[in-house]
């Protein structure tokens, strides 16, 4: 959504750094959680300082007690015959694998992310995991155990930061999107055990002792599209644990996410063939 379409959208009043935080601790956000955020910034309104201004308000709720963190993945440091939007010709393939530069935590940028974790991930004091695709960034109290030793297998598995977010009881906080980016999801996906789960050969550029190396690993082949019906039946079930509201114009959810990925965790077992 453009910024004239959010104006006309939401007409009435600009969204501000304190409206946010009040939005935050109604909702339930309190000092020294361990919060893991997915969101949009145009589902907001009109926020006056954008990206920053929410940023900000999330960390005054949360504190430098608390650990504030987010995806911030770049699918784009792969090998180039299995990119699709856009896919390149065969014959740059090479020429791509040859040249592409390894992934760095402070200068590659997110692909996809939206702009609020690509800001937050510049922002001094937050640190970026190691892994070229599915980093992920934190800053606060507890944010270096959240990103360290982030494995290159099965990077949104057991070795990555959502794994530790699971054993520090942390939150997940959805805002203006859907149980689809709930990336906590594919935690679950790898811990459950359905028929179609299948694995596949992944590769990007990485630094290894100041050298650029292709690093092949290998990797779930994830899934999303059944994600938004485990999160309707996620809700039905934990009604009264999920906290609902509105931070700016966007709609909210606030759930634990040991929670959520014990649940899909038996959904995916349940309900994927």
């Amino acid at each position: 959504m453009s910024e004239d379409e959010v104006i006309a959208t939401f007409p009435d009043r600009p969204i501000t750094r304190e409206k946010i935080e009040e939005d935050l601790v109604a909702l339930g956000v309190t000092p020294g959680m361990t919060l893991l955020v997915h969101s949009s910034l145009s589902s907001f309104g009109w926020v006056c300082g954008g990206a920053v201004a929410v940023i900000l308000g999330l960390e005054a709720v949360v504190r430098p007690f608390g650990t504030l963190v987010m995806p911030t993945h770049s699918g784009d440091l792969a090998d180039p015959s299995g990119w699709e939007h856009p896919a390149v010709p065969e014959n740059w393939w090479d020429e791509i694998r040859r040249t592409m530069p390894a992934y760095d935590p402070e200068m590659t940028p997110t692909r996809g992310m939206g702009v609020i974790p690509e800001t937050f991930r510049k922002q001094p004091h937050v640190v970026r995991s190691a892994h070229p695709q599915l980093s992920f960034a934190a800053w606060g109290e507890r944010c270096l155990a959240v990103v360290a030793d982030h494995q290159l297998d099965f990077g949104l598995g057991e070795g990555s930061p959502l794994a530790r977010i699971y054993e520090m009881d942390g939150w997940v906080l959805l805002v203006g999107v859907d149980h689809e980016c709930n990336s906590s999801l594919h935690l679950a996906e790898i811990r459950g055990e359905y028929p179609a789960k299948s694995f596949v050969s992944c590769s990007a550029p990485v630094a290894v002792e100041g050298h650029r190396r292709w690093k092949t690993y290998r990797e779930l082949d994830y899934r999303s599209d059944d994600f938004v019906d485990l999160g309707r039946d996620f809700y039905k079930h934990y009604r009264n644990e999920i906290r609902v509201g509105r931070v700016g114009h966007a709609r909210a959810l606030l759930f634990r996410q040991r929670t959520c990925v014990d649940y899909a965790t038996t959904w995916f077992h349940r309900k994927r063939r």
